[in-house]
């Protein structure tokens, strides 16, 4: 997953065990930089930043908080996911990947420092709340599982505590080094799932849709809870069947009881990104769906098709897995009246919806729901 023909370090950064152990898996020798500027200029220089940038490995730390909320949207109803910033964007090559128009430039950061963690998660792992928390929103969180400690030293972590969930969302299926830890049902290993005919033509170098059913199989064979989410769903000749299928796949390689949640929401993109698209992706047909502008100004598929494409999925969710926690990442009221029969409009009632299902298949304390 992470071949880097250059890597870059900060000059100021200690040889910790972690650090060393990174190096010793990528084979260019890393070059010393006083800050991210030289890394910046030679992606910049390239004719395609975005692909040259999943070649060039830059190890710093964490400038800014470790710890943030999912960014979200007043206009939308959100989880309130928290995210744990350890890393940025992605060595896979989807066409709809936001990554692609988010950093300026894109930059392969892996932000290094187990105290660092270790500082900013005692205080969630001491306090009196549930937290959901990810490493999935700016990077995938399993590119690194084959070069790092830090995936290991993250599932061991909230294994000794129960207040905390750990989501590590991914389209490979790099869980091996993870599988035999002592994981105490606090990690969930996710996936984001599509059909097999979008992951061939959308999703370039990622795991097939088999590999990564077969992977969570697996995954729960050792104890762990997973999660599954269809984002984006693609509207085309045949999708609903296609996407009725997945399901099926889902419930095929694991039980309800296993999962924790699955969200699901149709592709939607920044205006911006329909260029990138264009120029990286010239065979892809996904930007020109039936799309108006959103509430967030993000391009969405007209409302009454989006509905039905959900009320199909509902339709077979209620039948396979009735008791699995399946949420719209980002839909109105309207939406999930349509599809759900209801609406988490409160404030916190669709973060406590996720944080019950946490709380009953993980372990944690209840008490604090």
């Amino acid at each position: 997953m992470i071949n880097p023909t250059r890597v870059f370090i900060d000059k100021d950064l200690n040889l910790t065990p972690e650090i060393e152990y990174l190096i010793s898996r990528v084979k260019p020798t890393p070059e010393k930089v006083g800050d991210s500027r030289p890394v910046y200029d030679l992606i910049n220089q390239a004719d395609d930043p975005v692909g040259f940038a999943k070649k060039v490995l830059y190890i710093t730390s964490n400038k800014g908080a470790l710890i943030r909320q999912c960014p979200g949207t007043s206009y939308y109803t959100c989880c309130d996911y928290t995210i744990l910033h350890c890393g940025t964007f992605c060595t896979m090559d989807c066409a709809y990947c936001i990554l692609q128009a988010y950093f300026h430039p894109p930059v392969l950061q892996y932000f290094a420092g187990f105290d660092q963690y270790t500082a900013a998660l005692d205080p969630i792992f001491q306090g009196n709340n549930i937290f959901r928390i990810g490493t999935g929103e700016y990077t995938d969180s399993l590119i690194w599982e084959p070069v790092s400690l830090m995936p290991r030293f993250l599932v061991e972590k909230f294994a000794a505590q129960d207040r905390a969930v750990l989501e590590l969302k991914t389209k490979t299926v790099n869980i091996d080094t993870l599988l035999d830890l002592n994981h105490n049902r606090k990690t969930i290993l996710s996936w984001s799932v599509n059909t097999p005919e979008m992951i061939a033509s959308q999703e370039r170098g990622t795991a097939g849709l088999a590999a990564r059913l077969k992977a969570a199989a697996k995954a729960v064979s050792k104890g762990f809870r997973v999660a599954f989410h269809f984002d984006p769903i693609f509207l085309y000749p045949g999708c609903e069947n296609a996407y009725e299928n997945v399901i099926e796949a889902i419930f095929d390689h694991v039980r309800p009881k296993d999962v924790v949640w699955i969200s699901i929401g149709t592709f939607r993109f920044m205006p911006h990104l329909k260029s990138i698209i264009e120029a990286r992706f010239p065979e892809s047909t996904i930007p020109y769906g039936e799309f108006i502008t959103g509430l967030d100004n993000k391009m969405r598929y007209f409302k009454p098709l989006r509905i039905a494409m959900y009320q199909r999925l509902a339709a077979v969710f209620r039948q396979i897995a009735p008791d699995v926690a399946v949420y719209f990442c980002m839909e109105d009221e309207e939406v999930w009246m349509k599809t759900f029969g209801f609406f988490p409009g409160k404030p916190k009632a669709l973060a406590h919806m996720l944080d019950r299902a946490a709380a009953d298949r993980c372990g944690l304390d209840n008490r604090l729901l």
